[in-house]
């Protein structure tokens, strides 16, 4: 499974669940349960290179914003979600994350930000295709520290003068 392909299951659960996140995890798991197991494989590494590459302080200083503060695992849920947005928004917001602010249409922060589930699809398809859990991907795992400069997140200056399109639109 190459890149193109790979963004195009999750564009195409996206749009079959109408942008709800939970449904879009079920959607890709169905979709992924139509593929062989070295398929969904490949779907596992690119989601978690993904993911990884998104363990970012100035990606976690935007969720902060967006969502009245973040904790380390609802960072994780948030990169997932982010993920689940597609290819423009996910690539999007790691060049620059304030852009999230024109990225982003709607957004509730009780309902989007996070999705957990759509972290598992591939483990849940590929455990109903073979029976066992997912295997190691064979990728670096997540860093012990987010990439970049620590930011304070308690400072809502701070926050507001990083991410004023963010703080404008989510905060002020």
């Amino acid at each position: 499974m190459d890149e193109t392909e790979f963004w195009g299951l999750v564009d195409s659960a996206r749009e079959a669940a109408d942008g709800d996140p939970e449904d879009q995890s079920d959607v890709l798991v169905e979709q992924l349960s139509q593929l062989d197991p070295d398929a969904v494989l490949d779907f596992a590494r690119h989601f978690e290179a993904r993911s990884n590459r998104a363990y970012r302080w100035d990606v976690w200083g935007a969720a902060w914003v967006l969502l009245g503060g973040v904790s380390d695992d609802a960072f994780e849920a948030f990169r997932y979600w982010l993920i689940g947005q597609g290819r423009e928004i996910f690539e999007g917001a790691l060049h620059d994350p304030d852009a999230l602010a024109e990225l982003l249409g709607d957004f509730d922060e009780r309902v989007d930000g996070d999705c957990e589930d759509l972290g598992y699809a591939a483990d849940e398809a590929y455990e109903r295709l073979t029976g066992a859990p997912l295997p190691e991907l064979g990728i670096p795992s997540t860093p012990r520290e987010p990439i970049g400069e620590p930011l304070d997140f308690e400072r809502e200056a701070v926050l507001a003068e990083r991410y004023p399109r963010l703080w404008e639109r989510f905060r002020a």
